[in-house]
């Protein structure tokens, strides 16, 4: 009887592991993409010079397990805090390229998590057992290296911006560690951005739109799918010093994932998140520093963890001025 019992509880408990998988779709749970990121000023691509872009990134979210089924009953969980502190050194060339500034830069992510999964799974007559598993990782650690580069144009009120990212599986990655920083898989990031910024109300609206095509992690056979993402801001400007607004993203995996290592099948990730955002620009010395404060509260969730999102974002000119 107890050796029934251990073999059911083997090939049972993989159904604890599905669920969890399956609560975060998009291998690893997210994109390297970070959503909410580029939303107040998503068009405007500062003028010649050397720039120092400081992003922190917070991140709390949680989702439930629950199955049900022939008397098999699975509850469940899994928690996650995310700090991310990613440098970002920005150059925009002197010169123009199609009648737009060029600028290049690399996010240096340096990425603390804290997961903890949790589950207990009863088994239905004749075993009639409770069988709990409780995992967790926690890492500080470096994330994949992001180079990239973007497009600015400006005509009057309106500012317009493209960009492309490509993440390279260069940062800290495990086979089975619930808290990796690096993604072990090649992706790249296309997006547009506008932005509308009137000075003379102070008023600015913008939106950016972009979609993340990831290749295969070649260790799981395991390929995610395409990510669309939409970003967007209303902003008032009060003075030149501080500004006020709402600012949000919707995020859709438009193609499920797959493989063979998608042994679940293809299902795919959905979240909308909506928040206020703040600007807020001093001088130190004679340094000009714009700082950017931003709050998001996740809903309309899917196949993904629902929580709240954050940032402090700090740039600094180091030659050239400021935008």
């Amino acid at each position: 009887m107890r050796t029934r019992i251990a073999t059911a509880a083997v090939v049972l408990f993989g159904l604890l592991i599905a669920p969890v998988h399956k609560a975060t779709a998009v291998e690893g749970g997210a994109g390297f993409y970070l959503l909410g990121s580029t939303t107040t000023n998503a068009g405007i691509l500062p003028p010649p010079g050397t720039y120092v872009i400081d992003y922190n990134y917070f991140y709390s979210g949680s989702t439930d397990i629950a199955f049900d089924r022939a008397g098999l009953i699975l509850d469940g969980g899994i928690e996650a805090g995310v700090y991310g502190n990613v440098p970002a050194p920005l150059w925009v060339a002197p010169n123009k390229v199609l009648g737009a500034n060029i600028g290049f830069l690399m996010l240096i992510p340096i990425i603390h998590k804290d997961v903890d999964a949790g589950a207990s799974l009863s088994l239905p007559p004749p075993f009639g057992v409770t069988i709990s598993q409780n995992i967790g990782d926690q890492e500080t650690r470096f994330g994949d290296l992001v180079p990239g580069f973007m497009l600015g144009w400006h005509h009057g009120n309106w500012h317009f911006k493209t960009h492309t990212l490509v993440n390279t599986p260069t940062g800290f990655w495990e086979q089975g560690n619930l808290a990796n920083a690096g993604f072990n898989r090649w992706a790249i990031d296309n997006a547009a951005a506008f932005t509308w910024l009137d000075p003379k109300i102070g008023l600015e609206v913008s939106s950016m739109a972009g979609i993340t095509y990831n290749w295969e992690n070649p260790t799981t056979q395991y390929k995610s799918g395409s990510e669309f993402h939409l970003e967007y801001a209303v902003v008032q400007n009060f003075s030149k010093q501080f500004a006020v607004g709402v600012n949000g993203f919707y995020y859709d995996q438009v193609t499920g994932d797959s493989g063979p290592g998608a042994r679940l099948g293809s299902f795919a990730g959905r979240v909308s998140a909506i928040g206020p955002v703040v600007n807020m620009n001093f001088q130190l010395g004679q340094v000009p520093v714009l700082t950017n404060l931003k709050y998001f509260r996740e809903f309309d969730v899917e196949n993904r963890l629902q929580g709240d999102s954050g940032y402090v974002t700090v740039t600094i000119p180091l030659g050239g001025p400021a935008n």
